[in-house]
């Protein structure tokens, strides 16, 4: 409803005339009443047409565009704070991008997104399709059938959530067993994985992950959150291998699979061990739940690194943020322990004083992808079957900025590489 009327507010005003020598400037520092649905209106403008300039590093990652109507409609309709500049204004910010740890990324075209998700309800929320619907930015979902089929390749952007590519049902086992919806979940997978000619949904889901690391490859741009960042790794790494134990499959899992281990294939964690107990709410050793939980909430915080913007504007643009420490928050998979990273991954995020990451990044091929630990920024223990998280409440969250930082990320024009 809000998009169309803005649609019917421009055929009024003129949709596209730019306000001669004037530029809007979305600053994204404490000053901004809504963070999150800025990113809308940048996307907003580059699905118009319009290029927008992400200045990395000013005034906590601020936006400046050309001031027209459509533009300047949709941010007050966002309620996105917004400042009117000349030409004069635009060349101080410019000469201050040059002279500081700053940076100017053109944005050229909005990327098409999609969300790794099941069609049977889930007893639980995915914080990125709540960010992007908050946000207003459009997405379509694909699961199994579509990753396997190549309809991956229409997409420039992958997101997966709280997934379970090990084919253990989320190792929900031990606690939700016999509730509807595992056993929902368990029904419909397998019978998926035997439409698609597989014997079990450990090599249903193995198959997908293996498709999702060559969409990667090919130059895909992955954002994983959760179970999904260690899952993915588990399935590549024993890609041809039983590890699920007889209640998921009904059979015993390979006593040899330690010996079957490739980790060249993952992509980013290496020599972990995994948990085959089906009793246990774990994947492998790799996750740092328990040292969240034992700090609790109201002491754990994550940190963000500090890069330089004109020669890392990759992971500079990944953690632009107003503020550089964050709020920790949980999920089946917290973060990482730094010592099963691979020598390749760049750490983003980290929690100060010990071996824990949160946030990292690195290259696959051709593509890229980029790992955020925990389930939802803005409930510290969401739990299963709790109500989605209001971010009407929450727009200025630092935690969900970082997942929508990754949407905007694919937009950048390429840089050559400063050496």
């Amino acid at each position: 409803m809000r998009r169309l009327l803005v649609v019917l507010l421009l055929l009024i005003c003129g949709a596209g005339q730019s306000l001669a020598g004037q530029y809007l400037l979305i600053p994204m520092d404490l000053t901004q009443r809504n963070h999150l649905r800025a990113y809308g209106v940048a996307f907003h403008t580059l699905q118009a047409g319009d290029k927008v300039n992400w200045l990395l590093n000013y005034r906590g990652g601020s936006f400046l565009l050309d001031d027209t109507p459509r533009a300047r409609m949709d941010a007050r309709l966002l309620g996105v704070g917004f400042v009117t500049i000349g030409e004069s204004e635009v060349a101080d910010i410019r000469r201050t991008v040059g002279q500081e740890n700053m940076d100017e990324v053109l944005l050229e075209k909005p990327p098409r997104i999609a969300i790794y998700s099941p069609p049977n309800k889930q007893p639980w929320d995915d914080a990125v399709t709540m960010a992007l619907t908050y946000a207003e930015v459009p997405y379509e979902v694909v699961y199994d059938e579509e990753i396997l089929s190549g309809k991956i390749n229409d997409y420039d952007w992958l997101h997966l959530h709280h997934e379970d590519f090990t084919g253990q049902y989320g190792k929900f086992y031990a606690n939700f067993g016999l509730e509807e919806w595992y056993l929902e979940q368990k029904h419909s997978t397998e019978e998926m994985a035997k439409r698609l000619g597989y014997e079990t949904a450990w090599e249903l889901k193995h198959a997908v992950a293996g498709t999702i690391a060559e969409y990667v490859e090919g130059g895909g741009f992955l954002f994983a959150m959760c179970s999904a960042t260690d899952t993915i790794d588990i399935a590549l790494a024993w890609m041809y291998t039983d590890i699920v134990a007889a209640p998921f499959d009904n059979t015993a899992y390979d006593p040899s699979y330690r010996s079957k281990s490739d980790f060249d294939n993952t992509f980013a964690f290496q020599d972990f061990k995994l948990v085959t107990n089906p009793m246990m709410y774990e994947f492998s050793d790799l996750d740092t739940s328990n040292y969240s939980v034992m700090r609790g909430a109201e002491a754990d915080y994550f940190t963000l690194f500090a890069f330089a913007a004109k020669y890392d504007p990759v992971p500079a643009m990944l953690t632009q943020n107003h503020v550089n420490v964050i709020n920790g928050f949980l999920g089946q998979t917290t973060g990482y322990l730094k010592k099963y990273l691979k020598r390749s991954v760049t750490v983003l995020a980290a929690v100060e004083g010990t071996d824990e990451v949160k946030y990292i990044h690195g290259r696959k091929g051709m593509g890229t992808w980029t790992f955020l630990g925990g389930h939802d920024p803005e409930d510290y223990q969401h739990r299963v079957g709790d109500p989605p998280t209001d971010l009407d409440l929450y727009p200025t969250s630092p935690g969900y900025r970082l997942i929508l930082n990754n949407v905007l990320f694919p937009a950048a024009r390429k840089k050559p590489q400063k050496t």
